[in-house]
């Protein structure tokens, strides 16, 4: 009985443990959907983990503990590729990373090492976004990690 009762026990503190490392491995995120001036519809969606929030005026900021970090605005995707072009071509402006995330093309640079900026353009859109953060370089890349931009059709 006293066996039987010791296996119980064990069993109810595995279950304990295991609810305990599911429950420190969720993630949280939140959304918005923009009808931005191209016509477009795109879905901004944040991981709110580790107290990261989004919130919304017309355009879109990234914060932390009270704090602003990133600053987002929509941008016709002309507009995307004069971005690009600057960065590419102003002196002031560092090339920090390119590429492809979720299926959007972005370019992400540092500004006189003040400011560090991406260019987002939204797959399958006329629709590009300009993410701005004054704080840091690794601050700028937390934020960009942490969003996803889709179309909605």
């Amino acid at each position: 009985m006293k066996r039987m009762h010791k296996m119980i026990l064990c069993l109810v503190a595995l279950v304990c443990i295991a609810a305990v490392i599911a429950g420190c491995t969720t993630h949280s995120s939140m959304s918005y959907t923009f009808n931005v001036e191209t016509g477009d519809a795109v879905k901004v969606t944040l991981d709110t983990s580790d107290k990261y929030k989004i919130t919304t005026d017309g355009r879109f900021a990234i914060s932390l503990d009270g704090k602003t970090l990133t600053n987002g605005i929509f941008i016709h995707g002309e507009a995307y590729k004069q971005y690009v072009t600057a960065a590419k071509t102003d002196e002031k402006a560092t090339i920090l990373d390119s590429g492809s995330k979720d299926g959007n093309e972005y370019i992400f640079w540092s500004y006189d090492g003040r400011e560090y900026n991406h260019a987002i353009f939204v797959a399958g859109s006329n629709t590009g976004i300009i993410l701005c953060n004054q704080v840091s370089e690794e601050s700028a890349k937390a934020c960009f990690d942490r969003l996803s931009f889709t179309l909605e059709k």
